[in-house]
């Protein structure tokens, strides 16, 4: 399966809705790797998580909208 920057995925096996950062050849093995991102709540607050996956262990999922949100700028 093709991955690209912008898409929501998550493990095959579960877990919480990652977003695919970038996608490319990993280290020296060269093998392909996505890289991703989401946020997982720490105490009070959300932390940014990261890491890299095979991309044969992640499917592409339909993020859910179910909340709403607002941005403001400083």
């Amino acid at each position: 399966m093709n991955f690209e920057p912008g898409d929501t995925v998550q493990l095959k096996s579960g877990g919480p809705l990652m977003t695919v950062e970038q996608v490319g050849k990993a280290g020296m093995t060269g093998e392909d790797t996505v890289w991703c991102v989401w946020f997982e709540k720490v105490g009070s607050r959300q932390a940014r998580q990261q890491a890299t996956f095979r991309p044969t262990s992640l499917e592409k999922s339909s993020p859910s909208y179910g909340g709403s949100f607002s941005v403001s700028r400083a």
